[in-house]
């Protein structure tokens, strides 16, 4: 279910001609009511503004809080060319007309989104993977963290000094800017019989992390995993399994017939920490 209000399902389904269409319960709605968006498409956006104006209408004064883990658009967040859209703005406006007294994104993937909204509160990578068991694994074995790219090298500077690990390397890509293609992947740090965690906001079809772990492997890692927040996985997790001992995830797109428990594990559930 793509949106949530106080834990309760809604019901939504889609008219012939496309249009959503929302249905809930008058008594889940309360004086504060919380709703969890999660917005893997076009429709569960405009289900959320549906959502937001079905509530209103019942307790115009209520107050709102609204989690979204994956904040749509968010990767857009730059104008390249002329003509193009600043989607992320566009997006965020969106979410700033619903006027929510508090807006908790999952690690956005920069300082663009929580800048363009409003009363926005992040959780941040750190956040999750100090609060998850994976720590006490990467400190027991002393695991180096690996940025992928200069992108990603804050981050997980960040999560090191949260968790308190003290090896951080980065690698580095480039690509080709017509195509996006990756042509070269580098990484010149030495990781011999060392168990070595690549960390990322978000993993798409993987290109960037399976060429980093080739590298890694010729450098006879131990012991190769992957933690990224976002997990859209658009090509699976078939992929992934030769580089990777294991990955984790805040959250995925995944259908649960796509999930591998054995391979994949999902820290989803941080809505007391939203809370807090």
């Amino acid at each position: 279910m793509s949106i949530l209000v106080n834990n309760s399902e809604i019901k939504t389904f889609n008219f012939p001609a496309g249009e959503c269409h929302v249905t809930l319960l008058p008594e889940i709605v309360t004086p504060k009511t919380m709703i969890k968006g999660v917005l893997n498409s076009s429709n569960d956006i405009m289900a959320l503004l549906l959502t937001v104006d079905a509530i209103r209408r019942i307790l115009p004064d209520v107050s709102l809080e609204l989690i979204i883990p994956y904040f749509p658009y968010a990767r857009q967040d730059r104008v390249c060319n002329q003509g193009e859209a600043l989607s992320v703005k566009v997006m965020a406006d969106l979410i700033n007309s619903l006027r929510c007294d508090r807006i908790i994104i999952i690690d956005p993937h920069s300082d663009v989104t929580p800048a363009l909204l409003n009363n926005c509160q992040i959780i941040t990578q750190a956040d999750i993977l100090n609060e998850s068991y994976l720590k006490e694994k990467l400190l027991r074995d002393n695991w180096i963290l690996i940025a992928p790219d200069a992108g990603a090298e804050k981050k997980t500077f960040a999560v090191a000094k949260r968790l308190g690990l003290s090896d951080v390397f980065c690698g580095s890509k480039i690509r080709d800017t017509k195509t996006g293609k990756i042509l070269t992947t580098t990484f010149h740090d030495d990781v011999k019989r060392r168990k070595v965690l690549i960390v990322d906001d978000i993993c798409d079809g993987g290109k960037t992390f399976i060429e980093l772990a080739k590298v890694l492997q010729k450098k006879e890692a131990q012991e190769i995993a992957l933690y990224v927040t976002h997990g859209i996985f658009s090509k699976g997790l078939k992929p992934l399994h030769p580089y990777f001992s294991q990955i984790y995830c805040y959250h995925t797109m995944l259908s649960l017939e796509e999930q591998d428990s054995s391979f994949l594990t999902i820290f989803s559930n941080y809505s007391q920490m939203a809370k807090d």
